[in-house]
């Protein structure tokens, strides 16, 4: 997979963007608050995913325009495709997103079809953050490959939420504990489902993070990734595919854990409590690994993921690179170049001779306009 054009207008401070990138590495370089992450950003959101930088969307417009407009023309191993995006800032809610001219009622489609993996600076807090920062990346990677997936885990959102309302109107004596059990049938089988995804991704996401980190350390560390999950044991044997045995292990769960979710106010058990464990010999790379240690172990598992796709799906994902190679030593940029040297890459850099890559698709930002 890879860009054919990219035309951008009014996405934040971006200008007449009109770029007919290659199919290999592509530099984008320029100094600060030029556009640089902005152009990866407008790209990223194509895919139908919310901002890899938490813009809100009423934020996608810049300061002084009315509307904005980006159009992707892509192509996969079966055809060309092409993606618009557009938004008018008098009636924001209204998007206006077409794929291949047809009108899409939400971004599920893009998902589906638009594949990019982003590398960014604070992509460490995948080892240092909250277990939710680790919980929602293994589900975008395992939606990626399966995009029905990502039904299951907003279905699961819902119930959530419509549960812990049920328990605040127990807990103030408008509701009977009893009402509980409509949402409990459900929530096991949504939650059974991402138990589910999530235990088979990270085994093969472990299996790859662990060749992937042996090259970087010469093979002197070590780094496991497991799946701890808040339902099931960590001995559990997961059957081939979700079944009733695994719903109804949950439900139990669900219904052992009311009287503490009674008295804490919300539902205190489940899959929105799972994490994933990082370790390296044996010792979490959280809480023990050196600075070095973990911006290693989140560089290799976006390679993992960026590889994982590729073998599984035999068709490469769009690589966005934002101010991560200048970074990177010599020797470790070799090592991710290597990696993706088949994929259409985008690198985002202050400095585009600190990039060690040869590359002939350089392009220069200045004030939210491309000027070579």
């Amino acid at each position: 997979m890879y860009i054919k054009r990219i035309t951008i207008n009014g996405f934040k401070n971006l200008k007449d963007i009109d770029l007919v990138p290659g199919k290999s590495f592509n530099i984008i370089f320029g100094d600060n608050a030029q556009g640089k992450t902005n152009l990866l950003e407008a790209i990223w959101i194509s895919t139908g995913c919310r901002s890899f930088r938490s813009s809100k969307e009423k934020d996608y417009i810049s300061f002084d325009g009315d509307e904005l407009d980006i159009k992707i023309i892509f192509e996969d191993e079966l055809r060309t495709q092409e993606i618009s995006y557009r938004m008018i800032r008098k009636n924001m809610k209204n998007k206006l997103i077409t794929l291949n001219g047809v009108v899409q009622k939400n971004s599920s489609r893009l998902f589906e079809n638009f594949k990019c993996i982003a590398f960014l600076p604070e992509d460490t807090e995948l080892i240092k953050g909250t277990p939710e920062k680790r919980r929602s990346f293994v589900d975008l990677c395992y939606s990626q490959l399966k995009p029905k997936s990502m039904s299951y885990i907003r279905k699961y959102d819902q119930l959530i939420n419509q549960r812990n309302a049920v328990i605040k109107n127990i807990i103030m004596g408008k509701a009977d504990e009893e009402e509980l059990d409509i949402w409990d049938r459900q929530l096991a089988v949504a939650g059974s489902y991402i138990s589910y995804m999530r235990n088979h991704y990270v085994i093969k996401l472990n299996r790859y993070c662990q060749e992937l980190y042996s090259k970087i350390a010469n093979g002197k560390e070590l780094l496991t990734v497991s799946y701890q999950s808040n339902i099931f044991p960590q001995d559990y044997s997961y059957p081939d595919a979700p079944d009733t045995t695994m719903s109804e292990l949950y439900y139990n769960k669900l219904k052992k854990g009311i009287p503490d979710d009674l008295r804490l106010g919300y539902t205190h058990t489940g899959v929105g409590r799972d994490d994933i464990l990082l370790k390296i010999n044996d010792l979490s790379v959280k809480d023990y690994g050196s600075q070095g240690q973990r911006k290693s172990t989140a560089l290799v598992m976006r390679l993992a993921q960026a590889q994982i796709y590729s073998d599984e799906k035999k068709e490469s994902p769009v690589i966005l690179l934002d101010d991560v190679m200048g970074e990177l030593d010599e020797n470790r940029q070799r090592f991710v170049c290597g990696i993706i040297a088949d994929m259409q890459v985008f690198i985002t850099t202050c400095n585009h001779r600190a990039i060690i890559h040869q590359c002939d698709n350089i392009f220069e930002m200045h004030g939210g306009k491309l000027i070579n």
